[in-house]
């Protein structure tokens, strides 16, 4: 396992998913959140958490791209991240999307929001990871003729 390219694989899916969740649950959805001042904080009292959402970000990606190199075939890192992505991204999907739903006092729209921003999201997270992250050259074994 190459632990130089997981580490820097794991800081680019966490730069790009910084990035993503402002764009999509920072600003697309703050309105739909908005509904919701019992489950979601109001934005301007989201300061002081930051700190602990970005690590979280960064623990959960450093998890992903361990997970995808351990399970790393040898095909193209794009399209492999890519089908791990989607995998990881399917499971947020339900078990975060449709278990907060079912749980939470939440509308069937941000509950279909947040379930497809999840999985969005974890497949362009799941791409970054198999785009950067090249696994330790391997020496070839030579075959002994007997």
């Amino acid at each position: 396992m190459n632990y130089g390219r997981l580490a820097l694989a794991a800081v680019a899916a966490w730069i790009v998913d910084a990035v993503y969740g402002f764009i999509v649950y920072g600003n697309v959805l703050t309105t739909d959140f908005a509904r919701y001042p019992g489950v979601f904080r109001p934005q301007d009292a989201q300061g002081p958490f930051m700190p602990v959402l970005f690590a979280g970000i960064l623990l959960a990606m450093f998890a992903a791209a361990y997970i995808y190199a351990k399970g790393y075939e040898g095909g193209s890192g794009t399209q492999e991240g890519m089908r791990f992505g989607v995998l990881i991204g399917l499971l947020v999907f339900g078990y975060h999307g449709l278990v907060s739903y079912a749980v939470m006092n939440l509308g069937r729209r941000v509950g279909a929001e947040l379930a497809i921003a999840s999985l969005v999201e974890w497949t362009l997270a799941g791409i970054v990871i198999g785009f950067v992250y090249r696994p330790s050259v391997q020496p070839r074994q030579r075959q002994v003729m007997v």
